[in-house]
């Protein structure tokens, strides 16, 4: 990750190259991360899937799962039953 100065962002923003985030400092401490939209978007998108696949552990450590028979066989008897049929 590349390191530059708040006033080289300043003098440079509209041409900034930002293929990888880029720590801009201030004072000499790091103080923000430019990226590009597309990367912000792809962690965006990551950190959903990392918040499902939380979620669904969690359901799974409470029992709140079904087995894909036990998924079928449900999908299976709500089909019949909105068509009136019996199983």
């Amino acid at each position: 990750m590349r390191t530059e100065t708040i006033s080289y962002l300043k003098q440079n923003a509209a041409s900034l190259d930002v293929e990888e985030p880029l720590v801009i400092t201030q004072k000499g401490k790091p103080t923000y991360v430019v990226e590009s939209y597309a990367a912000h978007e792809r962690r965006e998108q990551a950190i959903a899937l990392l918040k499902l696949l939380s979620l669904g552990e969690k359901s799974r450590e409470e029992g709140k799962t079904l087995s894909a028979e036990e998924f079928t066989a449900r999908v299976k008897a709500r089909h019949a039953a909105e068509r009136g049929e019996s199983m």
